[in-house]
């Protein structure tokens, strides 16, 4: 038996793989939209606790400095 659990990532593949399955359609407007959009969530999570942490403080110093400086 398989007493792993599923963790809360993996479920939302999961569901959205057998979504992609029941409607081929979605696939194609899904990839439109994100290509157009972006996600915030996977960019944070692709980058880790301490990539996120550079990109904070990359937009705080950025933003300190465009009010000094204008």
């Amino acid at each position: 038996m398989n007493t792993r659990q599923e963790t809360p990532e993996e479920k939302r593949e999961r569901l959205r793989q057998e979504e992609l399955k029941k409607n081929p359609n979605v696939a194609l407007r899904d990839g439109i939209d994100r290509a157009e959009n972006g996600n915030l969530a996977d960019l944070a999570g692709g980058l880790g606790w301490k990539g996120t942490g550079i990109l904070i403080i990359v937009l705080i110093v950025g933003y300190v400095l465009y009010k000094l400086f204008s």
